[in-house]
């Protein structure tokens, strides 16, 4: 029977050093070798997963198949491994502990004494084997968050100490640690990559490699001063990571210094010599975009400070890069605030210097009326329009105000008494808010959706049916269909089992469509995703023709 192999990927210095991206990128340079390779993210917050935290203080929630509600990593590693990651493979404290303390309330343990340790370390031990084994791996890459010497990672690192101590040769760590080069200065500094790794050796744990990151390449007087002072056998080991100009480049910047060929001696790992002529291609297809099309994301998740925030939305940022590089061109994103256009609708003709136009996910009362005129301008104007989630259900509010004449129309998420709920949620859902249970409760994961035939929607996917993940607890109130549709609203897909709404499309527009679920949750780099494979064809139409006439639905008066 194979033995898995484990590498823990840690970081030092500082967080956003890039554990997320060289742990998919390890992933990947494997993957490419013929290895089976899964990824675990480890999460140091006591939160059971990622769903009820402030996504401009966290970043994206990333949905799993399995309808897990996880850090935005768990998405890098399946856009870089081209494979689903399911909720095993995802971990934090808190549910680390409530497994724990669940497993205690039923004796488990049969009456010992549960400690902090070993028993929490056990867990974490227990879950990394599981995962392992439900994935096939040959090997398990498991990133452990935030930066060594944090007491919140201090019992996750017990755990790699504790699996590596056990098995030796399955098991090592890569330290990614960041080499500042002050402006001042004007030389890369390694003293605080070299406290790093004497922190990790504090915990019981020397760094079998450390990934140097840094604005430019490491040199070699660098290299061998980390491999001396952080214990290190060899200066191969230290592994340099400059900034590049995509992530997707990382892989072949660890290839040109044959770390995969380091991490195989090490964990004495069988593979052949074989290249991803797919993966290949497509990093050439990127490097040799000739076109640019310029695409508006009007949304609430932005700011924070003086600072814009785009982790947000990261899987829509790489959905759309996805389907730009696979038609030859690249994108070019520009955020807007919605709550812009609320204070001053009159901005909103902006917009007409976009080919494209996203309206994002989200929750909430903040910015809609500035999302909702962004999306009349859309639909007037003949403007190439993609609606996510709130982005479909808004497009819905706006057309029923505008051309069907329901003034007030609304969602009961922010008008709870509107005359005209086009948006509302459903029984199973109303209980859960009533009782305070936001947590894991939404309609979450991967739900069918059947395709309306000849629909524009239908042709991009090339099927009857597709599955999508789903992350919301309010629906398309079915009672105004037949209205919209009548006016020029399709409901080109729907749920077979509860006919709920699922995709909608406007119809003589160039491409104005909307979806309930999160199309970018599956978008890959070898596998665009068809939705915004659509929206960068119409865009790009649209930076070939002149401005045209605006469409204009005819009103009609509704009480």
């Amino acid at each position: 029977m194979k033995k898995t192999k484990y590498i823990f990927v840690v970081g030092g210095v500082l967080s956003g050093v890039g554990k997320g991206v060289t742990t998919a990128s390890i992933g990947r340079i494997l993957k490419n070798r013929g290895l089976n390779v899964s990824a675990i993210k480890i999460d140091p917050y006591i939160n059971v997963d990622a769903g009820t935290m402030n996504p401009i203080e966290h970043g994206e929630v990333f949905v799993t198949d399995d309808g897990d509600e996880t850090d935005q990593d768990i998405g890098n590693y399946e856009r870089f491994l081209d494979t689903d990651i399911n909720s095993i493979n995802y971990m934090t404290t808190g549910r680390v502990y409530l497994s724990v303390i669940e497993k205690e309330r039923s004796m488990y343990y049969k009456g010992k004494c549960v400690e902090v340790v070993p028993h929490i370390p056990m867990e974490v031990v227990q879950r990394i084997k599981t995962a392992a084994k439900e994935s096939r791996s040959d090997v398990m890459i498991i990133e452990v968050g935030g930066t060594v010497g944090e007491y919140q990672n201090i019992l996750f690192l017990e755990a790699a100490r504790m699996m590596k101590l056990v098995s030796p040769e399955d098991v090592i760590c890569v330290l990614v640690s960041y080499m500042p080069t002050p402006g001042h200065l004007g030389e890369m500094k390694t003293k605080p990559t070299q406290q790093a790794a004497r922190e990790l050796n504090s915990s019981g744990i020397q760094a079998d490699f450390i990934v140097a990151r840094g604005s430019q390449s490491l040199d070699k007087p660098r290299r061998e001063k980390l491999a001396l002072l952080c214990g290190l056998r060899y200066e191969e080991e230290i592994i340099s990571a400059p900034d590049v100009p995509s992530i997707y480049q990382i892989p072949a910047v660890f290839e040109e210094q044959k770390f995969s060929d380091l991490l195989g001696k090490r964990l004495r790992l069988r593979y052949k010599n074989r290249k991803n002529p797919a993966w290949e291609k497509f990093i050439r297809n990127m490097k040799q975009t000739a076109k640019t099309v310029k695409i508006a994301v009007v949304g609430k998740y932005f700011g924070t400070g003086n600072y814009t925030l785009s982790d947000s939305y990261l899987s829509v940022i790489e959905a759309t890069k996805h389907a730009a590089w696979s038609q030859g061109a690249k994108v070019e994103l520009t955020w807007i605030d919605a709550e812009k256009f609320e204070t001053d609708p009159a901005a909103v003709r902006e917009l007409a210097g976009f080919s494209g136009l996203i309206v994002p996910g989200g929750f909430g009362t903040r910015g809609i009326e500035g999302i909702i005129n962004a999306i009349k301008f859309a639909r007037e104007h003949n403007l190439p329009y993609l609606g996510l989630c709130y982005g479909m259900q808004l497009a819905t509010i706006e057309f029923a105000r505008h051309v069907l004449g329901l003034q007030g129309a609304h969602t009961v998420e922010v008008d709870a008494e509107t005359k005209h709920p086009i948006i509302h949620i459903n029984p199973f859902q109303a209980k859960n808010i009533k009782d305070n249970k936001y947590g894991g409760t939404m309609r979450l994961g991967s739900y069918s959706c059947a395709l309306l035939a000849g629909s524009k929607v239908a042709k991009l996917y090339k099927t009857d049916v597709v599955h999508e993940r789903h992350r919301h607890r309010y629906e398309f109130n079915n009672d105004y269909k037949e209205d919209m549709e009548q006016a020029g609203m399709r409901f080109v897909g729907h749920n077979p089992e509860t006919n709920l709404a699922e995709i909608i499309e406007l119809k003589d527009h160039p491409f104005f469509v909307g979806s309930q679920f999160h199309p970018e949750f599956k978008s890959r780099p070898l596998h665009p995703h068809p939705l915004f494979i659509g929206l960068v064809k119409a865009a790009l139409n649209k930076n070939k023709t002149t401005c045209k006439k605006p469409i204009i639905l005819k009103l009609r008066v509704a009480a």
